[in-house]
């Protein structure tokens, strides 16, 4: 008996029912790219080849590396985000600018993912990262009308863009879906309280390991009970991380126990990641150090750090930057239910090669 397979995306009749949503991605990026345009933002292109791919604990790079022509070797990764490459333009003198970002992340395949994706990533310095928050809502509204549809839809769920995003903190998503106090386990300082998170997660139902960490059972929450009950029937802006899960965040200036940091949820998607930047290089090379070594203590691996990145804080003036799943967006705006279906030339699978 031989086993059957799912034609490759370039079968005629597979392209046919894929060629819908690619226009439609056509649409909404050139809709993007007007809306950009009309802001005053410079669109830049951010090299993909860096020698720091990112510094969260959970990402993965691809790896490859540079020959000299008399055959000096120099290890280099394929950038997970545009980040440190747009900061050093910010520090340049650049005050607003946008990047249509080809970015690569490993271990990452699935209806929402896959391992070379488009970022949007903008920033805007001297505004507050609610600034960002207002661009989110505009950016989901023209995605839709781009798109020729009405509302944003992922499998069952359904969001109206002209709605006006819904706002909430992590403490109040927490007490609301676990009726867990978040920021009772957090000191004014940043330091968490792990046997206090334990104990309130415990009550509420979800297990916790010996090993977990502070971080690892907030993760756990966020995943089981907060992030599944986001951005229906209105988008949701998820905000005031606490500062130990926003490492590249400065803290709010109210309460250091949290960051200027969000996401934005749509019909339980997270579409987009938000900060207001963090500048402070010496606070910056220590949140660094740890997620590097929370890294290697799970995976077994670390990545180094940008050195000439930490070099350009220094001279980087107040700015909130954000980034957005390009293909989610269009997924959502277009109606197409996996995120192959919104990309041109998938990656193959490297499982049925």
């Amino acid at each position: 008996m031989t086993e059957t397979t799912a034609s490759p995306w370039w079968d005629a009749s597979r392209h046919a029912d894929r060629r819908p949503f690619l226009a439609a991605r056509g649409r909404i990026k050139a809709a993007m790219r007007g809306w950009f345009g009309d802001q005053g933002f410079a669109e830049v292109e951010a090299g993909i080849l860096q020698v720091s791919p990112g510094n969260e604990a959970h990402l993965h790079a691809f790896a490859t590396e540079a020959v000299t022509i008399d055959g000096k070797r120099a290890p280099l990764y394929l950038h997970t985000s545009p980040e440190f490459a747009a900061k050093k333009l910010i520090a340049a003198g650049e005050t607003r600018i946008v990047d249509f970002a080809r970015v690569f992340r490993n271990r990452e395949r699935g209806p929402l993912h896959h391992p070379e994706f488009t970022m949007v990533e903008w920033y805007r310095v001297g505004e507050t990262y609610e600034r960002l928050m207002a661009d989110c809502a505009e950016l989901l509204a023209l995605a839709c009308e781009a798109a020729g549809r009405h509302a944003l839809v992922w499998r069952e769920a359904v969001v109206d863009p002209a709605l006006e995003p819904e706002r909430v903190t992590l403490a109040e998503a927490f007490d609301r879906h676990a009726g867990i106090d978040l920021l009772a386990t957090i000191s004014p300082s940043g330091e968490t309280d792990r046997e206090g998170l334990a104990a309130r997660t415990r009550q509420a139902g979800i297990r916790v390991s010996d090993d977990d960490s502070w971080a690892d059972i907030f993760s756990k929450v966020l995943v089981e009970r907060v992030e599944p009950r986001l951005g229906f029937g209105r988008a949701t802006i998820l905000c005031e991380y606490p500062v130990s899960e926003a490492a590249l965040a400065r803290p709010k200036a109210a309460d250091p126990r949290v960051a200027e940091r969000f996401e934005l949820y749509a019909c339980g998607v997270e579409l987009a990641n938000a900060f207001g930047e963090l500048t402070d290089p010496a606070e910056q090379r220590r949140r660094f150090a740890i997620e590097m070594a929370e890294k290697q203590r799970i995976y077994g691996e670390s990545y180094p750090i940008d050195e000439d990145l930490l070099a350009a804080l220094a001279h980087m003036p107040p700015t909130s930057g954000i980034a957005l799943g390009f293909e989610r967006l269009v997924m959502l705006a277009s109606g197409a239910r996996h995120i192959e279906d919104v990309i041109w030339t998938p990656v193959p699978d490297l499982l049925s090669l």
